[in-house]
């Protein structure tokens, strides 16, 4: 242990703003002097050095504010981990590590439904319902704010196991489209959606259909057929072509 960090868990000098970028922050001072006081050569270099140095100092006093608040902070981060008994994850961006704090700050307390949905909006970063059903010691996490499995999910199972009563036991449902979303659709609507991307609603560039626009493949044929069947058909048609 080096400190309270265990050593190698943070990098060199994360606790702090590195000096190199001050160039990026410099404060022209001799704005706020008349031009016959800066046009010294030797009030004019006075200037210049401490412009970088006011400049550095205001960025660093910004970003310290930053680090105050889970939603900003960056090298802060490791600070509010401690602070809620989070094992730190340097491979897990800013954004996953915020989405645990938060879940976690929401988490505090008696566990009641309304905790569960806030922790789970936490992480999703979208409306959630949370259905319970109690004779069956059972309760239901329904994502409909957005397509599809929300990322991050497993350090949100690993935050529900905490919070939730032992007895619970818990199932999710995820929100997908559907083929009768898709039918008022044109494939032209469509082109920049891979198969899983529209179950999900996400475009994917330079998507190709390869043939499945033919008149044989109507939705309503593709929708009898099933998404998985119809991505064969698809990759099918990709090697023949």
């Amino acid at each position: 242990m080096y400190g309270k960090n265990q050593y190698g868990l943070i990098q060199y000098a994360r606790d702090s703003t590195p000096d190199s970028g001050q160039t990026d922050y410099y404060i022209d001072l001799k704005q706020y002097v008349p031009p016959f006081v800066y046009e010294k050569k030797e009030m004019d270099a006075l200037y210049t050095a401490q412009g970088y140095e006011a400049g550095l100092a205001r960025h660093n006093l910004e970003d310290l504010v930053e680090q105050c608040f889970v939603s900003t902070a960056t090298w802060g981060l490791i600070r509010w981990e401690e602070v809620f008994g989070i094992a730190t994850n340097m491979s897990l961006s800013y954004e996953q590590r915020r989405e645990i704090i938060m879940a976690k700050i929401r988490g505090q307390g008696t566990t009641t439904a309304e905790m569960i949905k806030d922790v789970a909006e936490a992480f999703s970063g979208g409306e959630v319902e949370v259905i319970e059903d109690n004779s069956n010691y059972h309760f239901i996490v329904r994502f409909i704010g957005i397509y599809g499995i929300p990322r991050n999910m497993q350090a949100f199972i690993t935050m529900l196991e905490e919070i939730k009563p032992a007895h619970l036991w818990y199932t999710f449902d995820y929100k997908y489209i559907k083929w009768n979303d898709l039918k008022p659709r044109t494939w032209n609507d469509l082109r920049p959606y891979t198969w899983n991307g529209l179950r999900v609603n996400e475009i994917t560039p330079f998507v190709s259909w390869n043939g499945l626009q033919e008149e044989e493949y109507t939705w309503n044929r593709l929708a009898a057929y099933g998404w998985e069947k119809v991505k064969e058909i698809e990759e099918a048609k990709r090697i023949c072509n």
